[in-house]
């Protein structure tokens, strides 16, 4: 009874392996499947000019330089924005004194 049990145990963990280096496997083919849709999104004419299979090396690499780039365009859009906030408030002020000297000009004719 203690062999027969012990069989069984084995035979159980025989199919749990087997299971478990499927459910791997499927794993795997969705991570390259995942890989291959980011390369697509970040860098399409990469993905159909290389015609191998993507590391994650690569696929970290180009979502860095896009985070990257991201960062760099939103510091840039920031800047711009206090340039033209700067702008316009010299603007108010050009156009407040212009007002007055308008005034001024009526008053003393």
């Amino acid at each position: 009874a203690v062999g027969a049990r012990r069989a069984l145990q084995l035979q159980e963990l025989g199919c749990r392996e087997w299971v478990v280096g499927a459910e791997l496997g499927r794993a795997r083919e969705q991570l390259e499947a995942f890989k291959t849709q980011v390369m697509q999104a970040c860098a399409p004419a990469a993905v159909a000019g290389a015609g191998k299979a993507l590391t994650e090396q690569e696929v970290i690499e180009k979502v860095k330089q896009i985070s990257e780039e991201n960062q760099q365009s939103q510091e840039r859009e920031n800047h711009l924005q206090e340039e033209l906030s700067s702008r316009l408030s010299k603007e108010k002020e050009v156009s407040a004194n212009l007002e007055v000297f308008e005034k001024s000009l009526s008053e003393f004719q």
